[in-house]
């Protein structure tokens, strides 16, 4: 199985179609067809449905695309990595992470090393706990920036000194809003918006779930989500209430939306996390010399 396939094939998904493939590859579409025709009888399996004028991937074409984009993902981060073994440290960074308030120090430390080495370039991947750790074990990422909870004991890892507080997104109109504090009874009854890390599978560690308590199956969740901006036009649509982390969505004086934390209080940790025993590229590794500066104990 050859890496210029699996562009070809990815390529021909990308395009929809073989002809627009071929063309965007300058190559012919009988030699383009040959080459994923070829795939399919080494791998056994049909990958593409060939229809008049469009292609449609088979069940295992949808598998084989997942599977040829972290072949290509890993192989194009291989490159790099030794193209930047320079005297002039130079390079890419992957880091994945959840939305949180702490990226801002990640932030702080890849300003810093741009303005000294500006042929650094990042790579943000967005995702919960188990997109990330999966892209992490993986090699597809660098480093994961985790809120806990989270299973850490596979990995190094550095705890950060911030946290984020839990809490519920609402419309300001709402008579929920008139309260300082959002508690327990307030929840029940009325229809959530919850992120996929509120509510993980308790076994693996469920901090609102906890704070919840005994009553946490009788909450009303209609919608999960991974990104707080589609959970707060979900709440502006008055599809429910947003349990999530605070200072992600607009909450400001000129929204619409308000943010009212838990009582009592929740509060989540953080870390930043990557493997053991992982080898680092120049880049990498300088960057995490400068993580272990700011936030060793």
């Amino acid at each position: 199985m050859e890496i210029r396939v699996l562009r070809y094939f990815l390529a021909a998904v990308r395009e929809g179609s073989i002809t627009g493939a071929a063309n965007h590859l300058h190559l012919t579409q009988p030699t383009l067809s040959r080459q994923i025709r070829e795939l399919e009888e080494e791998l056994g399996q049909q990958l593409l449905i060939r229809k008049s004028h469009r292609i449609e991937l088979t069940p295992q074409g949808v598998l084989f695309r997942k599977r040829a984009e972290e072949i290509i993902a890993m192989v194009d981060k291989t490159e790099a990595e030794f193209s930047s073994m320079e005297d002039t440290i130079s390079g890419d960074i992957y880091i994945g992470g959840g939305e949180t308030q702490a990226i801002r120090q990640v932030a702080d430390i890849m300003k810093e090393l741009r303005d000294s080495y500006p042929d650094i370039h990042y790579h943000l991947f967005s995702g919960n706990a188990q997109d990330v750790t999966e892209r992490l074990d993986k090699g597809l990422l660098d480093f994961g920036l985790l809120i806990q909870p989270a299973d850490i004991s596979k990995y190094d890892y550095l705890n950060l000194p911030a946290k984020d507080t839990w809490g519920v997104i609402m419309p300001k109109n709402c008579p929920l809003a008139q309260k300082a504090f959002i508690e327990k009874k307030d929840l029940l009854g009325v229809p959530l918006i919850c992120s996929r890390q509120a509510i993980l599978p308790q076994q693996t560690g469920n901090e609102f779930a906890d704070w919840f308590g005994e009553d946490f199956e009788k909450l009303n969740i209609i919608t999960t989500f991974n990104l707080v901006y589609n959970a707060s036009i979900m709440v502006e649509a008055g599809i429910g209430y947003a349990v999530t982390i605070d200072k992600l969505a607009n909450t400001s004086k000129d929204s619409v939306l308000c943010f009212r934390p838990l009582s009592p209080q929740l509060d989540s940790g953080l870390n930043i996390v990557w493997k053991k025993y992982q080898v680092f590229s120049p880049a990498a590794e300088l960057f995490l010399k400068k993580l272990k500066e700011k936030f060793s104990d």
